[in-house]
């Protein structure tokens, strides 16, 4: 392990300490910095200098930055902390909207939120005064019954029920939700395990002893996982609910370990459009900015049929092979030819491996299914469900899990055969 000499800095020197904060801030948006590049960070300041602003920020840059994505975080935290004297006040207007002040001058820039997020940690905490004359091991204790409730409260809150300070909340902890899935078994075999005998294996074995067979050699089938592909309804109808979900999408496709082999996004309105590689970005702001601007059809009309057919004409064999699981967000309502959607949703639910619809409308305790597009899609997917609240969506990740769920699909089925 490298050791490192004791650094000649004043004994009331600050510029130790500001970087060390400044270095925690970056960790917590995402930046794996630890205590090895704080030191090399103040050691190449102390070489180089901070009298040339230019300088300082390059010096930093080059100590706490080793991927393209961190750039546009480092330099938002950069300029919030180092450069701007009113930052503060910036990052206040960032997270809270209602203020009025900086964040009237200008629109937030990518990665600007985040970074306000993790300089305002603990900012606004209050430290209880401890009154004069009680003794250092009094102990204090918070009740935070009404916090859990509102939490409980929040998860099961409409989307678009929510104000501007619970839709933040919400996105954080859709953050941090996650969608296992289980591996799938492989025709590809691998060597080992109890599975059925190797006949080649042994025989090779076999040849390096002369022919003699000192044992069975056996194999197994390898595991796999499958795709994950989202089709999301960005039409005017499906505006809030699909902003939500394209935030939980961005952190299922960049959380590692879930198993999923890829994740493939799409949004659809008027017609298709694939944002797989915006979703990529670790940034969510610059991720989302960047899928809205290429979508150019958000809060438009709807076009589920015509959609479907450029899918299942374009990318269908691209990114539905090897059992990928298909999520469908939409609200069903579609004014073109009913016969077509059907037969576009045949052809996705024969491509997919499993095709799960999650439909905002069955929020509604009292829900039928009336409309003509809803009743031709309903029969060609593998589970409806809900997809209004992060309750729902944490529901997603056991509906993945268990092959056999198939939601609200058998019951309104039987309200379809009782209208006939």
């Amino acid at each position: 392990m490298t050791e490192y000499a004791p650094l000649d800095i004043p004994d009331q020197g600050k510029l130790a300490h500001n970087i060390t904060h400044f270095a925690r801030a970056l960790r917590k948006a995402g930046l794996a910095i630890g205590p090895g590049r704080v030191i090399d960070a103040i050691r190449a300041v102390e070489a180089a200098g901070f009298t040339e602003k230019r300088d300082f920020y390059w010096v930093l840059h080059a100590c706490f930055v080793s991927r393209p994505e961190h750039r546009p975080v480092f330099q938002q935290i950069f300029r919030l902390y180092w450069r701007d004297p009113r930052y503060l006040e910036h990052m206040m207007g960032l997270m809270l909207p209602a203020i009025k002040g900086v964040q009237e001058e200008r629109a937030a820039a990518a990665a600007e939120k985040r970074a306000a997020e993790a300089l305002l940690d603990g900012a606004n905490r209050e430290v209880p005064q401890q009154p004069e004359g009680e003794d250092d091991a009094t102990q204090i204790e918070v009740d935070a019954s009404r916090t859990m409730s509102a939490q409980e409260r929040l998860r099961s809150l409409d989307f678009e029920q929510m104000s501007i300070a619970e839709v933040a909340e919400a996105k954080r902890m859709l953050a941090r939700l996650s969608l296992p899935v289980k591996p799938l078994a492989s025709r590809r075999m691998q060597p080992g395990g109890g599975g059925q005998p190797d006949g080649r294996a042994t025989l090779r074995a076999a040849l390096r002893r002369g022919g003699e067979i000192a044992r069975i050699a056996r194999k197994s089938p390898s595991i796999r996982w499958p795709n994950l592909v989202v089709l999301c309804d960005i039409s005017g109808s499906m505006s809030q609910y699909s902003r939500m979900v394209l935030h939980f999408l961005h952190a299922v496709a960049n959380r590692k370990g879930q198993g999923w082999a890829r994740v493939h996004g799409f949004t659809f309105g008027t017609r298709l459009t694939n944002i797989t590689r915006h979703l990529r970005q670790r940034d969510v702001d610059a991720a989302l900015a960047a899928a809205g601007a290429e979508a150019q059809d958000w809060s438009g009309g709807t076009r589920i049929g015509a959609s479907l057919h450029a899918f299942n004409r374009d990318w269908s064999r691209r990114v539905l092979g090897q059992g990928a699981v298909v999520l469908l967000i939409t609200d069903g309502l579609d004014r073109d030819d009913a016969g077509a959607l059907s037969c576009e949703m045949e052809r996705l639910h024969l491509s997919a491996r499993r095709l799960i619809w999650l439909n905002p409308l069955l929020r509604w305790e009292g829900f039928a299914p009336r409309a003509s597009g809803i009743r031709a899609m309903m029969p060609h997917v593998d589970s409806l469900r809900a997809g209004h609240s992060i309750a729902s969506l944490e529901a997603l990740g056991r509906a993945i899990s268990d092959g056999g769920d198939a939601g609200e699909k058998a019951r309104l089925m039987r309200l379809i055969g009782t209208d006939r």
